[in-house]
């Protein structure tokens, strides 16, 4: 632990790291906070530097451009690195050679560019830690995560996009983010986010902003989610089912390539079947959102478990016990 890097951190700034055409930031920027945006796509950079050139001037935001790589090539001295730009869909770009494949089996093409490399410890140490970090940064998501864990501090918040290629993948992250202390999880499906979210009133992160989120943006964070976060226990095994989604029916799902009469019939049914249990979109696509140390500082609520013998006892010790553990009370 005395090893870890002292930097502040800030309960007003916001890291939106895969900053895209700015749909995000905007949406941070007009709720109040300061943001340090990261984007390797010079052409987004140019976009966003005309698009939010007030609030560059008044200070509020700071786009960092480059793309960010493995700390250990970064520290190495790496100052540049091939980014594979998609021509159809500029949210795609990526400097992953597999993401870029995967885009190209997708029906898209990519030309290649050099771009300078950022490394995110030493911006992080720059620009202090942030109370919510958001990372879209198409197969590179993990690199900020090792980063975080060479500071003290950590976001309060943190969301990222879940891995689709394997679950142990999935597992990886959601690992990697209980290692920093982070034990209360949402797994928000994006693909429908147009039409399940919009900003609660009264707000509960910063001002209240009306806000209509376009196909692609991360949506609401932190205190505005809804409450339905989970252990890291029950957020796997949620993933588990969302994961079969992916398998079956995603982007190299092996359902796809079935051709024989009723392929279409069972492809429904085994959508239908997944959506049982993930209640969103099939395959859909997923952002996973941690919570830090929620559960550690909440007090534990603990009760007295009934004497022997009450005329009150309905239920055996060992029952009681057991509904009080499942419940998260202590049993005294």
């Amino acid at each position: 632990m005395d090893d870890l890097i002292h930097t502040p951190k800030h309960k007003d700034l916001i890291y939106d790291v895969g900053m895209h055409c700015g749909e995000d930031t905007d949406f941070y920027l007009r709720k109040g906070f300061r943001v340090v945006a990261f984007e390797a796509d010079p052409e987004n950079v140019s976009f966003c530097r005309r698009k939010f050139a007030e609030f560059i001037n008044n200070g509020q935001l700071k786009i960092v451009e480059g793309a960010i790589i493995d700390l250990h090539a970064a520290e190495a001295g790496q100052k540049k690195v091939s980014f594979y730009k998609n021509e159809k869909l500029s949210v795609w770009g990526t400097i992953c050679i597999e993401w870029a494949e995967r885009n190209e089996r997708l029906g898209t093409s990519s030309s290649m560019i050099e771009v300078d490399t950022l490394n995110f410890a030493e911006a992080i140490k720059e620009h202090g830690v942030p109370y919510y970090m958001k990372i879209d940064i198409e197969g590179c998501d993990v690199v900020c995560l090792n980063a975080l864990s060479r500071f003290r501090e950590r976001p309060d918040y943190v969301s990222l996009e879940s891995a689709k290629t394997s679950f142990s993948g999935i597992r990886r992250e959601i690992e990697l983010l209980a290692d920093l202390g982070y034990d209360s999880f949402q797994a928000v499906e994006q693909s429908e986010l147009p039409l399940s979210q919009s900003p609660p009133f009264p707000p509960r992160e910063g001002k209240y902003v009306a806000q209509s989120f376009q196909r692609g943006s991360s949506g609401l964070f932190g205190a505005e989610l809804a409450d339905r976060w989970r252990s890291k226990h029950v957020i796997l095994h949620l993933y588990g089912f969302i994961r079969m989604g992916y398998f079956l029916v995603g982007d190299d799902g092996i359902m796809n390539r079935w051709t024989f009469r009723g392929a279409f019939r069972l492809q429904s049914w085994a959508m239908r079947f997944v959506h049982l249990f993930t209640q969103g979109a099939v395959p859909g696509w997923y952002d996973t959102h941690a919570r830090y140390g929620y559960e550690s500082k909440r007090p534990q609520t603990r009760i007295k478990c009934l004497p022997k013998g009450s005329a009150a006892r309905t239920l055996p010790r060992t029952s009681l016990r057991s509904m009080a553990r499942k419940s998260g009370m202590e049993c005294i």
